[in-house]
């Protein structure tokens, strides 16, 4: 299915598959940066699968404005090793897929420069698993909140980790652990680009 509208989405770190499907089913994709940052959410977060079945792994963050922060203003905390325990668990999960070899470099290259902001971190990160998967998208970040916006379509709180993924068509595809565990869907793009590769634009797409 194709937008006929934009869509307006959140940040989202290594985001899921289906949010990755709305920005390729869109005309115009327009990140949200200005709401008051939202925790527990993908926006700092993502979930991969692991031997032991789904796993959500956190960017740790700091409010630099206390709990009236906006998602713009959002830092990276540096107080852990969040990349090195991040890419070890990503590589870990990932090591025996068909196309983590091919892959880890340039996904692993974000796992060692330091960011300080989040939604920077979370862009380039997603510019660059765009640019593996052979899609040039623009960004348009928005320049103020609107709580109920027009002409676009709305997803910036309706994915969350914390709402079923039901408005989506999940096809199942290769998942490295799903003979012990089944297929999990809604995961991180990083969880298709691993096992499918170059088909990974049309997995996503088939979410919409």
């Amino acid at each position: 299915m194709k937008y006929k509208n934009p869509v307006l989405l959140s940040t989202a770190y290594l985001p899921p598959l289906h949010y990755v499907g709305l920005m390729l089913a869109a005309p115009e994709v327009f990140i949200e940066n200005h709401e008051t940052y939202l925790k527990q959410s993908y926006r700092n977060r993502c979930e991969i699968y692991t031997a032991n079945g789904k796993l959500a792994l956190s960017i740790p963050v700091e409010k630099v404005n206390g709990n009236h922060t906006k998602t713009l203003d959002m830092k990276i905390s540096e107080q852990t090793n969040w990349q090195i325990l991040h890419w070890r668990a990503i590589s870990s999960a990932y090591a025996n897929s068909p196309f983590f070899l091919y892959y880890k470099d340039a996904i692993g290259i974000f796992f060692q420069e330091k960011y300080n902001s989040l939604l920077d971190f979370n862009t380039q990160l997603l510019i660059g698993i765009l640019g593996l998967i052979g899609v040039k998208k623009q960004f348009i970040f928005t320049d103020k909140f609107e709580m109920n916006p027009k002409n676009v379509n709305d997803f910036r709180f309706s994915i969350s980790p914390k709402i079923p993924p039901v408005i989506f068509n999940f096809q199942p595809y290769y998942q490295s652990f799903s003979e012990k565990h089944g297929f999990i869907p809604g995961l991180s793009i990083l969880d298709v680009l691993f096992n499918m590769g170059p088909e990974s634009a049309g997995v996503a797409m088939s979410t919409i």
